[in-house]
């Protein structure tokens, strides 16, 4: 923090801004690092910027209570004979100062989310019931239910338990942010009871929520009602950005296949580019009845989906390997059918060559499937995949690096070195130094 910032987060401390009126914050913008001064940080909060911005809010404002650049008329010191007390104006804590309640309940809705904030405990146990009256500041008490102090956590919590359920689902995400917490079991609770009470409606807008977690916790309710039609889990599953969702409503989607009339649900599956649903739409052929149409998905780019499909052909009593070895002969429209060939485990003469073979395709990709290929079959030779390393596709080393280094210790040294030379290309300076460094490891 320069000279400027340290000046402006420390001009506040020796004067104390009205009762009745908004604090405002020093200058600086961002005295604390959070990404947010205490005040920018409030108002964000306010116009609904989201959980992260509460968070940073009640770590920033705690840290300007702590070290001085702001200060709240809190306490009540009695002076020396004991006759009375006295408000202190402004003043940081002192021993023998006391925390004022009243003067706590009298402060301006930002001094009080101010005090909720405070490193004192007591300040923010005292802030609390200002706080009940506040909706706009509930976040501040969702906040303070996972405090570390416990007389703070179970105010917080005894005030929250009779909070509607519509305002609980309304703070999802920094309910759902804050159940991750070390104390955020009540708030996973909290959320839980919620969600369970909510009619099908709500959980229907639940559904396109913002925050991923929220409708993660939508999905699995509405999963648990069977509240989605078969066509409507196969288009999120289809759709939906979020892994998570897509695989759940995947895997419902296809539990609800009986036969050739869940066609429509199996087709939309089929054209997802989240891999493990495409892999549901495959494994969905097979109940479907359909089982021929998996062998459009043997050189799928996914793995997983390419497990499947040659699992349908199986059940229905096809070997995946002669097919593999048609697909491998028009490799350029199917460079993961190399892949394929070796992930079938067919270890002939024949299929060795084949992929030797493609490793000088002139598409890049099929060179890279036909070096993963020939790794699976344990069939490479490092003083034919030597000279890979030079391959002007940058994908193509990387495969070919992977696939020498069991044998790394084995490699001629000296023709390593000349590919770090500096007139190398980049990837092949660095697939060169990382097998030397593993030969020294061998």
């Amino acid at each position: 923090m320069g000279d400027g910032a340290k000046a402006d987060a420390t001009s506040g401390a020796g004067r104390a801004p009205a009762p009745d009126t908004p604090g405002r914050e020093p200058a600086s913008a961002d005295p604390y690092g959070y990404g947010y001064g205490v005040d920018a940080a409030l108002d964000a909060a306010l116009a609904g910027a989201g959980p992260d911005v509460w968070i940073a809010f009640d770590h920033a404002a705690r840290d300007a209570l702590r070290y001085g650049a702001l200060t709240l008329p809190v306490y009540r010191r009695t002076p020396r004979g004991g006759l009375g007390n006295l408000l202190v104006p402004g003043r940081r804590k002192a021993p023998g100062d006391r925390v004022d309640p009243e003067s706590v309940a009298g402060l301006s809705p930002r001094r009080r989310a101010l005090a909720a904030c405070h490193a004192d405990g007591r300040v923010r146990r005292a802030a609390l019931e200002a706080l009940a009256a506040l909706p706009e500041l509930t976040p501040l008490l969702l906040l303070r239910a996972t405090d570390w102090v416990p007389q703070v956590r179970e105010a917080a919590r005894t005030l929250l338990e009779g909070l509607p359920h519509s305002t609980v689902l309304l703070h999802g995400s920094l309910i759902l942010r804050l159940s991750r917490r070390e104390r955020g079991g009540f708030a996973r609770e909290l959320f839980g009871r919620a969600v369970d009470a909510a009619t099908p409606e709500v959980i229907a807008a639940l559904l396109t929520d913002d925050d991923r977690a929220v409708r993660r916790t939508a999905h699995r309710t509405a999963l648990d009602r069977g509240t989605l039609s078969p066509a409507r889990l196969a288009r999120i599953a289809a759709a939906d950005a979020d892994p998570k969702v897509a695989t759940m409503c995947a895997e419902a989607a296809v539990a609800s296949v009986r036969g050739p009339g869940d066609g429509p649900v199996v087709d939309l599956l089929l054209t997802a580019r989240n891999a493990q649903v495409r892999a549901a739409g495959v494994t969905a052929l097979r109940r479907a009845g359909r089982h021929p149409e998996a062998v459009a998905f043997l050189a799928d780019r996914s793995g997983v989906v390419r497990a499947c499909a040659r699992y349908v052909l199986r059940q229905d009593g096809t070997d995946p390997l002669p097919r593999y070895r048609e697909l491998c002969a028009d490799a350029g429209r199917h460079p993961a059918a190399a892949t394929g060939l070796g992930e079938c485990g067919g270890q002939s003469e024949e299929d060795v060559a084949t992929l030797w073979a493609l490793t000088g395709h002139p598409v890049p990709a099929v060179r890279v499937h036909a070096v993963t290929g020939l790794r699976l079959l344990d069939a490479t030779r490092h003083e034919r995949l030597l000279p890979l390393l030079d391959d002007p596709s940058s994908a193509v080393v990387r495969t070919v690096t992977r696939a020498l280094l069991p044998d790394a210790a084995r490699l001629p040294g000296a023709r390593l070195r000349d590919r770090t030379a500096d007139d190398r290309p980049p990837h092949v300076r660095v697939a060169a130094r990382r097998l030397l460094r593993a030969a020294t490891r061998q």
